[in-house]
């Protein structure tokens, strides 16, 4: 989510679609524990992506089904609202944290502190760097290089939550200007997490303000995965006005099944100052696909986009138009989310 409402609609680009590439795509595996040993890669003990899905540490498939919280902006909110997010059905959450270079740092004992909670109330806990939002295009923004630094600054509320927590790099890390650098920079960072230690399944957010409208993470999400030292990297697209209709969302998301690789809607919202996103096709395509998705947000919102808040004024009782649709929906958390098995042990 930007922190800035969104200027104007995003520009739409027609995707050329490679015969060589769609090829590359589906001929790349994804390793189940075994053959991840017998190809020298680490064994997941945790999350961990296999046969182009996110699964646990014992093989089960686990599809996300949950909502964002900003914590670093309201942190004393964070203890109610992950207990109420999970008494709707939640098995995610995904937190807002700050690296401290936009921001109030969320330091390490924060971290581990949220990680706590989000284990307290049985969600698994997406952790994202917030400051990397429009990178070359918003001021103050951070390369994913700097938010990797970060996570290796905190890596110590990390150790041992393979199970329960998945690092998402950086939230929307490229605005619309340089867009393409996107891939080599995201290889950078999943490389500079791996040889720190940090054997957790990573997210890695879409550039175009995560929309993803020029394609450079879908075209080249293949290589990424493939450049991850541990194959375990996860791809996250927001889907906003860029996502208006139910083809553009349909054939978004059947590519990435299509091509075995690990897709998450990591934000969507039922309307956008950018455009009208279709939350029905966003739900039912995610539920038939068995995709991942993470609306945002719980509440807190400002800048002109209050009507994503789900809760009005934190408070559960009250929840908003777009709340009540999200929770308690056709498709909607409150009737396809399954608690990860990792809790039931």
């Amino acid at each position: 989510m930007r922190t800035t409402a969104p200027g104007g609609a995003t520009p739409r680009v027609v995707a050329v679609v490679f015969a060589a590439l769609a090829a590359l795509l589906l001929s790349l595996p994804s390793l189940a524990p075994p053959a991840r040993a017998a190809a020298g890669l680490p064994v997941a003990g945790g999350l961990h992506v296999a046969g182009g899905k996110l699964v646990e540490g014992n093989g089960s498939p686990f599809v996300m089904r949950g909502v964002n919280h900003a914590h670093t902006w309201y942190a004393s909110r964070t203890p109610q609202a992950l207990s109420d997010i999970k008494a709707l059905g939640a098995n995610t959450v995904r937190v807002v944290l700050s690296t401290g270079d936009r921001w109030a740092k969320n330091d390490t004992a924060d971290v581990a502190n949220v990680v706590a909670q989000c284990k307290r109330d049985r969600l698994i806990c997406v952790l994202e760097a917030h400051d990397t939002t429009g990178y070359g295009e918003q001021g103050g923004a951070i390369t994913l290089s700097r938010a990797a630094d970060y996570w290796i600054s905190v890596r110590a509320a990390l150790a041992g939550q393979e199970s329960y927590v998945v690092v998402n790099l950086g939230n929307e890390p490229y605005g619309n200007t340089g867009a393409t650098a996107w891939t080599a920079d995201t290889k950078a960072a999943i490389r500079k997490l791996r040889t720190a230690g940090i054997h957790h399944a990573l997210m890695a957010d879409a550039p175009n303000w995560g929309q993803d409208w020029g394609f450079t993470m879908r075209d080249n999400a293949a290589s990424v995965l493939a450049a991850d030292p541990d194959r375990n990297t996860v791809f996250s697209v927001h889907m906003y006005g860029v996502f208006d209709t139910a083809a553009e969302v349909k054939d978004y998301l059947t590519r990435f099944a299509n091509a075995q690789l690990p897709l998450v809607v990591g934000e969507f919202g039922h309307n956008h100052s950018d455009g009208n996103p279709d939350e029905d096709a966003i739900m039912a395509n995610a539920q038939a696909l068995g995709v991942g998705y993470l609306g945002w947000s719980w509440s807190g919102n400002s800048g002109g986009v209050e009507y994503l808040d789900m809760a009005t004024g934190f408070n559960a009782a009250a929840l908003t138009g777009w709340g009540q649709r999200i929770f308690k929906g056709a498709n909607g958390i409150g009737s396809t989310s399954r608690e990860a098995t990792v809790y039931h042990s």
